[in-house]
């Protein structure tokens, strides 16, 4: 069977070959401490999983429309009025099995062989690997704990060329947790917009980001760009990841191609999700999702402090999402040696930097802290004693 081109071409994602790895240790009656996966402990308000419940018993599961449920789509659109102060048309909002279904779309609707596309390094490998599948030829962008590893205005515009046709930008970051200021994501989207670029703005931990003094949610893209193709997720904010559902938000022109894409990629999203998901923007599924960011603030806090004690240093403190970007070069072994070790030696499960970049790839670990406040203190206290051991001469 001839393979092709790419298929051979994708990368493996290390974050779930270590997963892999990590229940392989179980199998065999190991205890492992998972922080190498941003998957939320609490799983999905309760009032989501009593609306699955109802819609599963009381009506029959046909497939809806392939933009969405139009509840949930009206819904989503409140939501960004609600909580982010931007006033969205729900017919530009289209509903997805994931926000990995919502990146294809978008990416098979903007991309041409051949085009130049610019991304962060460090970034979310499948957002890359996704471009390139649609033929993108991505340019990893170096970024520094200067930048808050994220594109700047002036990386953007040291990088563009006459072939660069997009530009991806995540905020906040996995891995880093690091989101880009808005003023400075402002000027890298007013930059690409007048050489006529297009901009997919991932912002599936932007409700998980950390809130100003006077207590505001960070502010979406469309607040100063309403051209930004954003996409979004139920997985991480509302702690649903098995369930596949995210959404992006488009511009009205687009609207029709991804419609047309959509009905030939997966026809619509499940429909006993999208009915489950009204549910979360009840005020009661609100309110639990508020004190899950803020228990999230905890743990961070927990393991930036867990990690200094044992001589990890975190370049830059995340100020959303759920990950923590540490640097292990001080221990003298390779983030894909560390990582491999701490697993093997202190069954505790992270993810080395070669799965986001180049220029980190050796340097630095993800540790997710979306595992419980226990899990964390034991995870830490076994990287303690298993960096203790090591010969930093």
């Amino acid at each position: 069977m001839r393979i092709s081109q790419r298929a051979q071409s994708v990368a493996p994602f290390y974050a779930m070959e270590f997963g892999k790895h990590a229940a392989a240790l179980e199998a065999e009656g190991h205890r492992v401490v998972k922080l190498s996966l941003g998957e939320p402990d609490f799983g999905a308000p309760p009032a989501v999983l009593d609306a699955l419940r109802e819609a599963v018993g009381s009506r029959p599961m046909s497939y809806t429309g392939a933009l969405g449920l139009p509840a949930l789509r009206q819904a989503i659109a409140r939501f960004y009025g609600d909580q982010h102060g931007v006033d969205v048309d729900p017919g530009r909002v289209v509903v997805t099995a994931g926000a990995s279904a919502a990146l294809v779309l978008g990416a098979a609707a903007l991309v041409d062989p051949g085009d130049e596309v610019l991304i962060a390094d460090p970034s979310y490998p499948c957002n890359r690997q996704i471009a390139e599948s649609f033929g993108a030829r991505v340019t990893l962008v170096p970024t520094s704990a200067e930048s808050r590893y994220q594109l700047n205005t002036a990386s953007v515009r040291s990088y563009w060329t006459d072939r660069t046709r997009g530009i991806m930008v995540a905020s906040p970051s996995n891995p880093t947790g690091t989101s880009v200021p808005a003023d400075e994501l402002a000027a890298i989207c007013e930059l690409a917009r007048e050489r006529d670029a297009w901009r997919i703005v991932d912002e599936i931990y932007l409700d998980l980001g950390d809130h100003d003094a006077q207590g505001r949610p960070p502010r979406s893209v469309l607040s100063y760009d309403r051209e930004a193709v954003v996409i979004n997720s139920f997985s991480k904010y509302f702690g649903m990841t098995g369930w596949r559902l995210g959404w992006c938000v488009v511009p009205e022109a687009l609207v029709p191609a991804l419609e047309r894409l959509a009905q030939n990629y997966m026809i619509c999203a499940s429909t006993p999700a999208q009915y489950a998901a009204l549910a979360c923007f009840t005020p009661g599924s609100l309110a639990v999702c508020e004190e899950r960011r803020a228990e999230f603030g905890r743990r961070r806090a927990l393991v930036l402090e867990g990690l200094e004690q044992i001589g990890l240093p975190v370049p830059v403190p995340p100020d959303g999402a759920f990950y923590v970007y540490f640097d292990v070069s001080g221990t003298g072994l390779s983030s894909w040696e560390f990582c491999g070790r701490a697993l093997q030696e202190a069954h505790v499960a992270l993810t080395p930097g070669r799965d986001f970049g180049v220029g980190t790839a050796e340097t630095h670990v993800r540790l997710s802290y979306a595992a419980s406040a226990d899990e964390l203190r034991e995870g830490i206290a076994r990287l303690g004693k298993f960096v203790a051991t090591l010969d930093r001469t």
